[in-house]
């Protein structure tokens, strides 16, 4: 196991070499930037230079004259120094910025990603061993209906019932009009409260594949010739079930696990800006608008990363689920 692990973090690392290169030179290569809007701006101060001697300028400041394999190479060895460089639009080092932004949308995550198992998974069960009964139905009408909804319209709507039409939530922001005069709970439950609607969309919008998943699996496994020795053998429903029949789905549940690695730290870019919410992926959104390409850089490098890792997370946790995978 060990040295297929070291064996696959040194694939992932050329992976992840070309992967970054492509990263660069797509955001080299746009129509538009941060220093060709700064530079635009600087043009048209009294008494200042023309546009293109402030594009030279700035060009030359950011590393940017040069050719892109040359400009690649001089920005990788400022990475492998830790240095991200400094944020255009937010004008705070990289880091800083994702530090601060961040954790709100890990906590948004795995609060949706808790519920969306808690709620997917038995929902699949049932409906798998309730097949084409009302039930049956039902689960696979939310699921279908959770599957199709884009994102954006099902929080516009949720927006319109809740706090248009309501009056119950805000329609934007992480705090309300009163935070600064709350006691800290309160302003604990401010913030709890104004990411009911975000988590919801989260929680709607990313179960109905995950319980389509686990009722399609549950299914192939309850018809296996093992499942119904085990029921002739006269033990439990719940036993065949749940300790034979699901242990086998485990397997690719696990799959869709690794995978959702990147969105537990990648933050749901529609979702927090649709609700402004200041995590990570609204300010990755404000800042792709904006030409800020440090940022911008710095944010797919790190869903890069977290792929790999969910990719390599999820092969872990084959041998562990199941004993008969064993990883030569």
């Amino acid at each position: 196991m060990r040295k297929y692990i070291i064996r696959r973090l040194l694939i992932s690392v050329v992976i992840l070499f070309f992967v970054a290169f492509v990263i660069y030179a797509l955001m080299r290569c746009l129509p538009t930037s941060y220093v060709e809007a700064m530079a635009r701006q600087k043009s048209m101060q009294p008494n200042s230079k023309s546009y293109e001697e402030w594009m030279e300028q700035l060009s030359a400041m950011y590393n940017m004259d040069g050719s892109i394999i040359q400009g690649f190479f001089q920005w990788l060895g400022q990475i492998l120094r830790g240095d991200f460089g400094d944020s255009w639009k937010w004008t705070v080092p990289v880091i800083e910025k994702f530090n601060d932004t961040v954790w709100l949308s890990f906590i948004m995550g795995v609060i949706s990603f808790a519920l969306e198992i808690i709620i997917a998974i038995p929902l699949g069960i049932i409906a798998a061993t309730k097949q084409y009964s009302v039930t049956d139905y039902i689960i696979s009408i939310i699921a279908l209906a959770g599957i199709s909804l884009p994102t954006f319209f099902f929080a516009s709507l949720l927006k319109l019932v809740f706090s248009v039409r309501l009056g119950w939530f805000d329609l934007y922001g992480l705090v309300g009009k009163k935070y600064l005069q709350l006691s800290p709970f309160g302003q604990f439950m401010d913030k709890a409260y104004h990411l009911v609607l975000p988590i919801t969309v989260l929680v709607v919008i990313s179960m109905g594949s995950l319980m389509r998943y686990t009722r399609t699996n549950m299914l192939e496994v309850l018809s296996a010739d093992y499942i119904r020795t085990a029921r002739a053998k006269g033990l439990s429903e719940h036993k065949v079930v749940y300790y034979h029949a699901f242990r086998n789905t485990l397997i690719p549940i696990v799959t869709i696990i690794g995978e959702s690695l990147p969105g537990l730290f990648g933050g749901a870019l529609i979702t927090e800006t649709l609700f402004a919410i200041p995590g990570i992926g609204f300010a990755s959104y404000q800042s792709m608008v904006s030409g800020d390409i440090p940022f911008s850089m710095f944010y797919m490098l790190f869903l890069a990363i977290l792929t790999l890792l969910g990719n390599l997370l999820a092969d872990v946790l084959y041998a562990v689920v199941d004993p008969r995978v064993r990883v030569a």
